[in-house]
């Protein structure tokens, strides 16, 4: 937050809710100017939407539910305020709202969607923040050189990087593409991820980020990484590939008890790596633990990762990013993570591997969020019993309950497996 004095405008219907929150913003930004709007107040805000009235709009409405037709009211006045040259950066708070709407205001020019329930003076100051140093951002693309002719977005075809032939697909998401290229430098087959942003200078490298944290692990249980770069406009990434494709695929075939103990093991020893590395994952889930010939684990997808030196929350755009089935409380919560934010998410795929099902599902992510915040994991079948205690440390709610480290949980795993092996031994 810069010294000089800055311009916030809250836009609240509820004068109670609208002056909670600017007491709440007047002790976090002294400095700042704060105004409120009524967005019943049409010529107040057919102003807003003409010219900058303030750099930071905190704008409160209904963002409706996937269950109802049309843009919602949220989501056309996002579109509306951002449809200008001089545009505030927005912070949506949504009264009501679920993923697809987060999605759809997001894509509308909002910085952050912080549901209202789940809003907190803390949460509403890191909103702020990224909100202000997006505004910096584009004030100095404003002023930047305009990009050069002919670069459009990543064509729906094949891209043309040096050095790689394209094979085919492996994946997609709104970021990036996957392929599976054969690189002539190695002589191998690797998996070539390019960013379908057009990348104009250094900070706009969406995957150097990735690239530093991968190669600040160097362990045969985090993804390997053979060369960076940017061709055309286009960053990407080659890394290792491997046919035997990754863990929910490993899962949908079925894995037994002692199997799925064994992968517990495995990913919490490749979690240590990382931990002792000093990283977090942050989007540990079963489609970024890939699997060697011999059944070793390996850690992909470090996009989300963060030092763990620093203090780093979660945001709600992060979450959207990752999945909301395996994300621990304190990160639905937009709260600092630590190590044993990764371990929760590992409790998630444990109970997954025993059972077949996910322990919390919902209708929206909302409310699988709430969900791990507030509701008590589903209790193990009988046959399973024997894991329940393990299990329960990995999902408690309080991280002070949970393992303190991936080195304790291998310590658990082993002295469970070798618990069962003696009874079974018994038994015989």
């Amino acid at each position: 937050m810069p010294s000089a004095a800055i311009r916030l405008l809250i836009v609240e219907r509820d004068t109670k809710y609208r002056e909670w929150l600017r007491l709440h913003l007047a002790i976090l930004y002294p400095q700042a100017a704060i105004g409120v709007l009524d967005p019943d107040d049409a010529s107040a805000m057919a102003g807003l939407k003409t010219g900058r009235a303030c750099e930071g709009l905190f704008l409160s409405a209904d963002f409706g539910s996937e269950a109802e037709p049309g843009e919602s009211e949220g989501v056309k006045l996002v579109h509306a305020l951002r449809s200008s040259d001089t545009a505030p950066v927005i912070v949506a708070l949504a009264a009501r709202g679920d993923e697809l709407s987060a999605v759809q205001a997001l894509r509308a020019g909002a910085s952050d969607y912080l549901p209202k329930r789940l809003v907190t003076p803390s949460r509403l100051k890191s909103a702020f923040d990224r909100a202000f140093a997006q505004l910096q951002t584009e004030a100095a693309a404003a002023r930047a050189p305009p990009p050069r002719p002919g670069t459009p977005a990543l064509p729906a075809g094949q891209p043309a990087i040096t050095g790689y032939e394209i094979v085919r697909t492996l994946s997609e998401s709104d970021k990036a593409v996957v392929y599976v290229a054969d690189s002539s430098a190695l002589g191998a087959r690797v998996a070539l991820k390019v960013s379908k942003v057009l990348c104009e200078d250094r900070t706009q490298q969406a995957l150097a980020r990735e690239y530093q944290a991968i190669l600040a692990v160097q362990d045969p249980a985090v993804v390997r990484i053979f060369d960076h770069g940017i061709e055309d406009g286009y960053e990407y990434l080659a890394m290792e590939y491997f046919p035997r494709g990754d863990l929910k695929a490993r899962m949908q075939v079925g894995v037994t008890e002692s199997e799925a103990l064994r992968f517990l093991e495995k990913i919490g020893a490749a979690l240590g790596v990382v931990h002792r590395a000093g990283l977090l994952h942050r989007d540990l889930k079963p489609p970024n633990v890939m699997l060697r010939e011999n059944d070793n684990v390996v850690l992909i997808d470090f996009g989300l990762a963060r030092l763990l030196d620093i203090s780093h929350r979660s945001t709600y755009t992060g979450v959207l990013r990752g999945s909301p089935y395996y994300m621990s409380p304190e990160q639905a919560l937009g709260e600092k993570l630590d190590p044993r934010s990764d371990l929760y998410s590992l409790g998630v795929i444990f109970h997954e591997m025993l059972t077949g099902r996910k322990p919390f599902v919902g209708s929206s992510a909302m409310e699988v969020l709430q969900q791990h915040v507030n509701a008590a994991p589903p209790r193990l079948p009988p046959p399973l019993s024997g894991y329940a205690p393990l299990l329960a440390r990995l999902l408690a709610k309080q991280r002070e309950d949970r393992f303190a480290s991936a080195e304790e949980l291998i310590s658990a795993c082993v002295a469970l497996r070798h618990g069962t092996q003696s009874r079974t031994q018994s038994a015989a």
